[in-house]
């Protein structure tokens, strides 16, 4: 089998679990996509692969692109059953724009270490929260338009930054604010379109004066982005609808093991 072959089941296989975790849990998948999309890329050959001071960039980039698509899928699958609270959706989605586009500006000037590993360990706090914290109590109501948009702003920078959706951040935000598990799923699926249009944008911008390989637009490879895509669409509803047949206890397990694993990724990767 030759590499792009290697390549193209790879990007299938990534496009299928991404879409499932998407839709089950209501992040984007990009915390499936940059992480295989950095051992994979390089099976495009050397002068298609893009070069290894733009790897991670061009897995973020093409992260975002997917997440496009899978947001889209995801959002439709989970508002035909009542699990997207669109009046949530109109205040933060100012300010994801806003964040999403910061975060793809200074993606290459600020030092990733510090920040992967002060995320990881809110994510593990998060994680904790959710598997043997209480529910929140009646008093805990959203904020304003003005506090949700800012909140959003903070989770389009960090989401744009890392190339995911932003459910692992948007997810904890929305049940501290007492909204019932599976709207919160479904609603960060939502808000994952925002961010990654934007964030996906900013990257193919920044990445349009670099050299990054015969198989990338910017810092957006479109083999990658074509087959992640194109899986995703079908697997996404499927986890939706798994979502939908969890119970809430269930559901914030499964979402807590995630985050667990995603923090020990982005720590000690």
């Amino acid at each position: 089998m030759s590499s792009w072959a290697l390549a193209l089941a790879a990007f299938a296989a990534t496009g299928l679990l991404s879409g499932l975790v998407a839709g089950l849990l209501g992040v984007g998948g990009g915390l499936v996509i940059v992480p295989a999309l950095i051992f994979t890329l390089s099976l495009l050959g050397p002068d298609w692969a893009p070069p290894p001071a733009a790897l991670t960039h061009v897995a973020v980039g093409t992260s975002l692109a997917a997440i496009v698509f899978t947001a889209i899928a995801s959002t439709r699958a989970h508002h035909r059953r009542g699990g997207v609270r669109w009046e949530i959706w109109k205040a933060a989605t100012p300010g994801l724009l806003i964040g999403a586009m910061l975060g793809a500006a200074i993606a290459d000037a600020l030092p990733g270490d510090v920040l992967r590993r002060v995320f990881a360990l809110f994510e593990f706090a998060v994680a904790a929260q959710l598997a043997f914290g209480s529910e929140p109590g009646p008093h805990r109501r959203l904020p304003g338009v003005i506090g949700i948009a800012s909140g959003a702003g903070v989770i389009g920078t960090v989401s744009s930054l890392l190339g995911i959706g932003g459910g692992t951040l948007s997810v904890p935000a929305m049940r501290w604010c007492g909204v019932a598990m599976h709207q919160a799923v479904g609603t960060a699926a939502a808000m994952g379109l925002p961010i990654a249009v934007a964030g996906a944008t900013g990257f193919l911008l920044a990445g349009s004066d670099v050299d990054t390989g015969g198989a990338q637009l910017g810092y957006v490879s479109w083999p990658a982005l074509v087959v992640i895509a194109s899986v995703s669409l079908f697997t996404a509803p499927l986890g939706a609808r798994l979502a939908y047949r969890l119970s809430a206890r269930a559901l914030r397990l499964v979402f807590a093991l995630f985050l667990a694993l995603v923090a020990i990724r982005l720590g000690w990767s």
